[in-house]
Formats: structure tokens, sequence, C-alpha cells
């Protein structure tokens, strides 16, 4: 609980100070620039604002549970289906407006310009969000599907704008490749967590010499323990044979170490 004051005090200092000083100060700030509403600097302010709307989710489920607690309400928990949830439906506009973003110009622009290269991109899209995980698992789930139109979304596009500059032989910067590689790699990450968290399976099992268990197409045999002595440890590892429809894939090799100590 007091290490829970302390964080909370901090962020109303440091929260509290900043809107203080924008009070304050304010009326001093001028702007005369002129953006329409479809230009790119729209298009990242409209980002920025969904994620400090994602901040502000973790800032929630993180405080929530402490201010509840101070204010002699009882215990609470935030869970992970809450920050799964609230994020889920943050990052589909996020990921739409990232993929946008650098197809369209300074101060202003007109949607006409990149209607043809959209279309193509939402096909494109619609296509493999279907596609890879019905290849890659052999079924599709909703959710993963919905991960997977925003990292084609993010990917497609970034690489269709980069073949763009690149063929009109357009000048690119080294900052430049820098923010495609970001965007792929944001496109990577959105992937992993997609099928991570919509095929992975755990189990918790108590298995004995000669033991098997099977998870989807895999088939766990725990086979033995050996004793295994190292340098400055000792410890044990259980070898595990993990065979697919029948045909052996690998064996697993499970060690638990223990230290000496100097």
């Amino acid at each position: 609980p007091a290490r829970g004051m302390f964080i909370l005090a901090f962020m109303v200092l440091v929260t509290g100070g900043s809107l203080l000083l924008f009070a304050v100060r304010g009326h001093r700030v001028r702007s005369r620039v002129n953006n329409a509403l479809w230009s790119r600097e729209s298009l990242l302010l409209g980002n920025n604002v969904l994620l400090m709307a994602a901040m502000l989710v973790v800032l929630l489920g993180t405080l929530l549970p402490l201010v509840h607690k101070q204010l002699g309400l009882g215990s609470i928990s935030v869970g992970e289906p809450f920050f799964n949830t609230m994020f889920t439906w943050l990052m589909v506009p996020f990921a739409l407006l990232l993929g946008v973003g650098p197809l369209v110009r300074w101060g202003r622009d007109r949607p006409r310009n990149i209607r043809k290269l959209l279309w193509a991109a939402v096909v494109t899209t619609l296509v493999l969000s279907v596609l890879l995980p019905w290849l890659l698992e052999d079924k599709i789930i909703a959710m993963t599907a919905v991960g997977m139109a925003m990292a084609c979304w993010i990917a497609v596009l970034a690489v269709a704008e980069a073949v763009q500059r690149v063929s009109r032989g357009t000048k690119t910067s080294l900052s430049y490749w820098g923010m495609v590689a970001a965007h792929l790699g944001l496109a990577v990450t959105i992937t992993g967590i997609a099928f991570s968290q919509n095929y992975s399976v755990e189990r918790d099992v108590r298995m004995r010499a000669g033991d098997s268990v099977t998870i989807h197409d895999y088939r766990f045999t725990f086979r033995e323990v050996r004793d295994i002595t190292g340098p400055n440890y000792r410890g044990g590892v259980a070898l595990i044979g993990v065979t697919r429809h029948g045909e052996p894939e690998a064996v697993l090799h499970a060690e638990k170490r223990l230290y000496n100590t100097s």
C-alpha cells in the first residue's frame, strides 16, 4: 500500500504540475498553422490521441485497485480480459491510421489521390487475414483474423508506399527507411500477439516416466530423468519425446540446475 500511494502521489504531482502550467501559460500559445482534416498532421494527431487513451487504460487498470482499497471499498483486481478488450479496440483504429499516414501529404491532401492504392490494400488485407491463419493453423479464430488484418494493413501499405517511392526515383533518407522498418516491426509484433493469444495452449499435468499427453497434433512422452553435473552446478534433465502423427519430431531436454555457492 505504501508503494502504491507513493506512485499515485508521484503521478498526481507530475500530471497535475503539467496541467497547472498549461492552465497558467496556455493563453500565450498561438498556432497559425491551418492544416486540413485529411492531412498527415491530422492522422498523427489521431494516433497520438489513441496512444494516450491506451496509456490511460494501463494507468486506470493499475491504479484502480489501489484507489479502491484506499477508499475502504475492499480489494479488487483488474485482469487480463480488461486490458485485452480495451487494447484491441483501441489498436484497430490506430492500425488503420498508421497504415494510411505515410501516404498522405503534409498540410493538405485529397483522399482520391490514394483511393486506388487503398482499395488494393483492403482486398489484399482481407484475403491475407483469412488465408494465413487457415494455412498455418488449419482453423480461423475471429480475433486472430482481426489481428492479422491490422498487421497486413500496416505491412502492405508500408511496402506499397516504399515501392512507389523507389519506382519513381524519389529521394529517400535513412529516417524514412527507419520508419518503414518500424512499421514492419509493429506488423510482426501484432502477428505474434494474435497467434500466441488465440492458438497457444498451456496445461499443467503431472507425469511419470512413460506417461504421454497430447496437445493439438503433438504427443509428448516423458521418457526419463537423468542426473547431470556441470562445472559449477548439479541437477537433473528430463527427456521428453515429441511426435506428430506418429512421426518423431524432437526430443526436449528440460533441465533444473542448482548452482554451487562460492
